[in-house]
This record gives structure tokens, sequence and C-alpha cells, in this order.
């Protein structure tokens, strides 16, 4: 606050650090021709006096409104939350506010709220969504501002962020195998998703292009009605149960317990999305990848600023490392973090 106990001023640092106010206004803007020491004396007054830029102000100068939007389809929010955190997390330090808009899967509605969004004319767009097989239903390509798709399809000749599914997959498989699983099972979704597609291939190349994949809905109910399949087939029962998502999983867990089945012990499961409502409070508690969406959003973050900035971002789908979460129905009851192949996993 300044001595009046009014809002903290640039006069207020300017004065504090013995320099003009425009020098102290190119100090903080990291502008104009001075010493480092003179730069660093301004930076260390604002400092002491909690002085916060306007920025509004820094938007007329840099013509920047230093805000970011971000458009989702996906209502529920099981997706974007986890991104939206991370973006938030990314442009915080940068003065930059994130604002959400739901557009459902309605094309007018989209198109409402990117007019808005550039209406307030935003410095960049996050498009993000349920999954990455499948658009927005709103056209953005070709806008004035610069957009990164985070885990949504992007349009050609994009900026477009993804989990490596394939990667999460195959990593998921690999600990099954050390921990002596030679009957691996692979229960998952619906064929028509990519993701799901992906995870299957990885799956049987894990195993050596063995395997069998059951496809379902993504329900617990999906999960139960496996184990029933599973368990009154011939041949030789699985010792393993890799699922495509944590619901599919606690479905699984259920319907072998009904049957007096021991997790893991006799079974061991794992499932996919590390959804905390669902996995760790599964009984017991389920082993499952996590799609690392923060860190999805954190990246989303830092290339749409660097594009904003006029920086050059190379195009295409980068896809991030997921993160496999060791919990008890593998065995897992300790407390460690160590790496794999340079992917974290967590035992708890």
């Amino acid at each position: 606050m300044s001595a009046g106990g009014g809002r903290v001023r640039i006069y207020d640092v300017a004065h504090l650090a013995g320099v003009s106010v425009a020098t102290a206004s190119k100090a903080l803007n990291d502008t104009g021709r001075m010493t480092d020491e003179t730069r660093a004396k301004v930076k260390v007054a604002a400092a002491e006096l909690g002085f916060r830029p306007n920025a509004m102000a820094r938007g007329l100068i840099q013509r920047r409104s230093f805000t970011i939007g971000l458009l989702t389809n996906d209502s529920y929010g099981r997706f974007t939350l986890p991104v939206m955190a991370g973006i938030s997390e990314a442009l915080v330090d940068q003065g930059v506010s994130v604002f959400l808009c739901g557009i459902e899967d309605d094309p007018a509605l989209g198109k409402l709220h990117l007019d808005a969004m550039l209406d307030k004319q935003v410095d960049g767009i996050i498009a993000s969504g349920k999954r990455v097989d499948r658009r927005l239903p709103v056209d953005l390509s070709n806008l004035p501002v610069p957009v990164v798709y985070a885990f949504t399809e992007g349009h050609e000749g994009s900026v477009t962020l993804v989990s490596d599914d394939a990667q999460g997959s195959a990593e998921a498989v690999e600990h099954l195998k050390r921990l002596g699983r030679k009957r691996i099972v692979h229960v998952t979704g619906p064929e028509t998703f990519a993701s799901v597609r992906e995870r299957a291939a990885a799956y049987r190349n894990a195993l050596g292009g063995e395997g069998i994949v059951l496809h379902g809905e993504w329900s617990e109910h999906w999960g139960h009605a496996a184990v029933d399949l599973l368990w009154t087939a011939e041949g030789a029962r699985p010792d393993a149960i890799f699922c495509g998502n944590d619901q599919i999983g606690r479905g699984v867990v259920d319907a072998l317990r009904e049957r007096g089945v021991s997790v893991p012990e006799d079974v061991a499961v794992v499932g996919f999305d590390n959804w905390d409502i669902v996995a760790s409070q599964t009984r017991p508690p389920m082993t499952s990848v996590d799609m690392n969406l923060k860190a999805i959003g954190r990246e989303a973050g830092r290339l749409v600023l660097e594009l904003a900035e006029g920086r050059v971002v190379e195009p295409g789908i980068r896809k991030l490392p997921c993160r496999l979460v060791i919990r008890q129905s593998c065995g897992g009851n300790a407390a460690v973090t160590h790496r794999r192949g340079g992917v974290e996993a967590t035992v708890d």
C-alpha cells in the first residue's frame, strides 16, 4: 500500500527506487536501456511495496488483454478441470487470467462463446474436450488469435496435446508382468474410441502380440459383466485384469469380491485415468494409469502464451507421458516413489 493507504502506484515505486516514472515502467516491463543494477533496484522496490502492475495499462502498452479463453464440451469436467488447473498454474505467475466457457455439444452455443472471447480480445484460446478423437462443435481454424488443443482433436496444422495412451498401457502391462502375472486380460470401452484402439494395441504388443480384449461400455456394470463372462468361459482364468478406465476397474473388483476371488492375491487389477474419487475409494484401492491432464494443461498454457507473444511453436501432435500410480489392487502397500523408463510411479 502507498503512504496514503491506497493502491500502490508506479510513482511510489519510482520514488523508493530513486528513478523517474518512465524508468520504473521500463524496468518492470523489461524494456528500455538501463543498467542491470537500476533494473534490479526498481524490481526490489516494487516487491517491497507489493506493487502489482495494472493489467489494462500493460495491455495498452503491449497490445494484449492478458486473458486466455478455454472452450470445452466436457460439461461434467472430468477431463477439463485438471487441464484447467494446469493452465492456471502455467499462467498465474505471468499475470494472465483464464476464463472457461462450456459449450456442451451445441454449435450455436460454441459460436456464441467464441464470438464473446474474440470481442474481449483474448490473447489466445485453448480448446479442450472429453475425447481426443473428436473436434469441438465450433470452427477454431483461421482465427485472429492462436489456438492450442488439449485433449481434443485439433484442425490440420494445429498445436495439439494428448496423453500417450500407448506408453501408459505398456507401463501397466509391464508392471503386471514384473509381478509374475501370466494371464493378463484387457477389459475396455467401445472400439470406436481411438484411445481404446491405441491402448489395446499397446497391451497386445506388450504381451508379444497375444492377449484377450473385451469391449463394452465405460461403466462399472460392464466391468462386472466382463468378470461373469471370464469366469463362465472355458479355459484358464486370468490372474490379472487391465481395465480401460477406473469405472470398469471398480466393477471388476466388486465382481471378483462377490465371487470370493481375492484382489490382488488371486487377481491383480489395474485401471486407467486415475480418477481419484473412483480409484482410491475402490476396495482395495486400485492401481491406475494417470493421464497427467494437469501437465497437459500446464504445457498448453505455456505454448499458447508463447504463440501470443509472437514466438514460433512447431505445429503437430505432442504426446505427454502417463504415470502409473500403484495401489493395493496390485499388492502395493508402501509409500514409495520411483521411476521406470522416465515415467514416475507412486506406490501409496
